[in-house]
């Protein structure tokens, strides 16, 4: 999620100003995503230079209220009704994956290590809630734990069966030149 839709979304409900917006987004995420104020006032500018957003006068403190134009209600509509769907682009995937390959590796260490802090973060979870937004994230923070456990199995399965190798033979056609060493 970015903290750019979240912000858009929350000032769809009526002008805010920046620290309300904070306050706003921690609300709704339980906590979970705490933002700090200067990420809210670089967000609040960019999204005012893209139009999304308008300075809409001051509150009753003097406080400046930032409103949600047209544009920015469209494209708050659109973040909503779009899917997020989890790439193949994951850190310890990608990890995990090259670690088996490499010769010398021991890569059961790797995925044990891997099982230990995940079961660690796990356990670490708070089990209830009173907030929806918390309750939320969390639910998600348990359902991607469990996950992960069960790939690690899946993981530890493939690895049975595989052999670390070496760099390949074949050499690509296109790379960068070396550089000359001689003196200049």
């Amino acid at each position: 999620m970015s903290v750019r839709h979240g912000l858009l979304a929350v000032l769809a409900q009526g002008p805010c100003y920046g620290h309300q917006l904070r306050q706003e987004f921690d609300r709704r995420t339980g906590g979970t995503w705490q933002v700090n104020a200067g990420q809210v006032y670089q967000t609040l500018d960019r999204l005012e230079r893209d139009k999304l957003i308008v300075r809409d006068g001051e509150d009753s403190e003097g406080r400046e209220l930032f409103a949600i134009t047209a544009s920015g209600r469209t494209e708050v509509d659109a973040w909503l009704g779009a899917s997020i769907v989890r790439g193949t682009r994951d850190e310890l995937a990608v990890k995990v994956a090259i670690a088996v390959t490499l010769p010398g590796i021991d890569a059961a260490s790797i995925i044990a290590a891997q099982r230990r802090a995940t079961a660690e973060a796990l356990a670490a979870l708070v089990e209830d809630s009173d907030d929806l937004g918390e309750s939320i994230v969390l639910a998600a923070a348990r359902e991607t734990g469990e996950a992960d456990l069960r790939w690690l199995d899946t993981v530890e399965q493939l690895l049975a069966t595989a052999e670390p190798y070496g760099l390949s033979a074949e050499q690509p056609r296109r790379g960068r030149p070396a550089r000359s060493h001689t003196p200049s």
